[in-house]
């Protein structure tokens, strides 16, 4: 709820509510003051034929950099502009409109923002509210998306896809802002394609929101939300390891957001530098099974013990179970079956009764490993379908999968005479509580930056664009601005049995120089206690601690600079 008075506003959200974020240089006096500089046409990352294709009237946009000159031109009309959060929620998203709202208002005062309510789905049933300074006013520098709420629906049958222009057109809207990660931004691209086909004058731009930071890019060099979530995790991960480093007894296995890829894991390693941090982009590189992934760990696990070291820290990304390619084997032979055995499976009444059901019609290989996995994992595997009828595999405790079989082979080890530690363990699972903190200065700016970045964009008519704020190892008032055109990020992949146009997600890079640096230091980090404690995020104080970025960016932006 709006915060009206201070009874119902802690003292932070008061004083952050005040905070003036700082904009680019180039955007500081406003629309009128900026033109849109075009450079090279631009192709498709990848399958560049199936692209065009599919979007003939948005392929092949130039890049947009903003410079500075005389634009009249956007202040004359007042226009309509509309924003809709999408997807999961990140740190700054209340920033991103209002950026928007004041960069409309300072190309002309009678310029109206409206928020589709409770994501895409807002579009279609028609619902939303005016969003004015006054409503505003109690929103800024504030983590959430609840002035507006968010959605995970796609606008994509052709219903939808009638529905959403037919109520744009119907509202005088002039522009629809998608803020989102790279499947929102795919539907965003979709939306402005077909506007532009059935030759509606309406334009659409996309924001890049994901904690998960898998969107991005040379041109996209974070995705807004990456920073606070990072910083509010590490904080958690440091206080564990200052505990660990205290008793002395527990090992604790904590489990980070990011399904598709592992930079948060990656940039929480950074900041606390745990014994152990799995990347599953190596995991699949290398080919690893589940049982060499619980090898290598026990090796660890046993040299601290060695050492008279029964602790430590281990953090392990959400999406380590599909990087596993058995395990991605095994999953995607589940989904198969058990859609083709529903009715039989449905009859049975026991998990373990289902589990022999399902063991009995699986390959040898995948009956083994099934075989292998703890009780309560199986049954996650075989019981928690989305709607869709396939393995959530969000929902699988992979920190508890792995204690479960590092205390089998740990006993074995000790059989053996090659373990004599204590193995007490602690699982943890951070994910929800990093996705609406209150945004760090970095991201409350960065966040402002882009939402008014894409108001220019929209005011120069640029539909199919992707609003880019760059050079974010600078200070805010150095970055760059501009847009991508949303098909430049484009490939095609196969999604439930169809080739589907989607923005490709960036993964962690194994030549990249943040992973470098880890392979570099991780083994100093196994054995030692080289624990940082990051603590709370800081809105007050010195530049270099209120104003710092991630360490992952830092690395990569470092290595452009040489």
């Amino acid at each position: 709820m709006p915060c009206k008075t201070k009874s119902v506003c802690s003292k932070l959200q008061q004083h952050r509510c005040k905070y003036q974020p700082v904009l680019p240089a180039i955007l500081q006096k406003g629309p009128a003051a900026v033109k849109a500089k075009l450079g090279k046409a631009t192709k498709s990352v990848a399958d560049q034929a199936t692209v065009k294709k599919m979007f003939p009237n948005t392929y092949g946009l130039p890049e947009i950099t903003f410079v500075k000159g005389a634009n009249s031109a956007v202040a004359k009309k007042a226009v309509r502009v509309g924003v809709v959060l999408s997807g999961g929620q990140a740190p700054g998203g209340h920033n991103v409109i209002a950026g928007l709202l004041d960069g409309l208002k300072k190309a002309n005062s009678k310029n109206k923002l409206f928020g589709f309510l409770g994501g895409p789905s807002g579009i279609v049933d028609n619902k939303f509210i005016e969003i004015t300074p006054a409503l505003m006013k109690d929103y800024r520098n504030t983590g959430g998306f609840d002035l507006i709420q968010s959605g995970r629906t796609k606008i994509e049958t052709d219903e939808q896809l009638c529905a959403a222009k037919d109520n744009l057109l119907a509202n005088k809207m002039d522009a629809l802002v998608v803020v989102g990660g790279d499947d929102s931004n795919t539907n965003a691209c979709v939306i402005a394609e077909y506007l532009k086909q059935q030759g509606v004058d309406v334009t659409v731009i996309g924001v890049p929101k994901t904690i998960d930071g898998d969107l991005k890019n040379a041109q996209i060099e974070t995705s807004f939300g990456f920073d606070t979530a990072t910083k509010i995790y590490a904080e958690m991960v440091g206080n564990i390891c200052r505990d660990v480093n205290s008793a002395r007894k527990y090992w604790h296995f904590v489990r980070l957001m990011g399904r598709s890829a592992s930079h948060i894991a990656l940039e929480v390693a950074f900041k606390t530098q745990p014994n152990v941090v799995l990347i599953g982009e190596e995991v699949l590189a290398k080919k690893m099974t589940l049982a060499q992934v619980v090898d290598y760990l026990a090796g660890i696990i046993a040299k601290r013990a060695e050492m008279g070291k029964n602790f430590g820290v281990c953090l392990v990304p959400e999406g380590l179970i599909e990087f596993i390619p058995e395990m991605k084997e095994l999953i995607a032979a589940l989904n198969d079956m058990l859609s083709d055995h529903e009715a039989e499976l449905a009859k049975m009444t026991t998990v373990a009764e289902k589990k022999e059901f399902i063991i009995s019609k699986l390959p040898a290989k995948l009956a083994a490993l099934m075989k292998s996995l703890p009780a309560g994992i199986a049954s996650q595997l075989m019981l928690d379908r989305d709607p869709h009828g396939n393995v959530q595999v969000s929902l699988i405790e992979t920190e508890k999968l792995l204690v479960e079989m590092l205390r089998v082979k740990l006993a074995e080890m000790k059989k053996a005479g090659k373990y004599n530690g204590k193995f007490s363990a602690i699982t943890h699972f951070f994910g929800y509580e990093g996705r609406c903190g209150v945004p760090s200065t970095f991201d409350a700016n960065y966040t402002y930056a882009l939402g008014y970045n894409a108001a220019v964009l929209a005011l120069n008519k640029c539909s199919g664009y992707l609003s880019s704020v760059r050079k974010l190892t600078k200070k805010a008032k150095d970055w760059e601005c501009g847009g991508i055109p949303l098909t430049m990020m484009m490939n095609i992949e196969r999604r439930k049995g169809k080739e589907k146009p989607v923005i490709r997600k960036a993964l962690v890079e194994l030549k990249g120089e943040p992973f470098k640096f880890l392979a570099k230091n991780r083994g100093e980090w196994a054995l030692t206690e080289s624990y940082i404690f990051p603590g709370p995020i800081q809105y007050y104080g010195p530049e270099d601690v209120t104003d710092m970025t991630t360490i992952t960016l830092a690395f990569e932006q470092a290595k452009k600079r040489k």
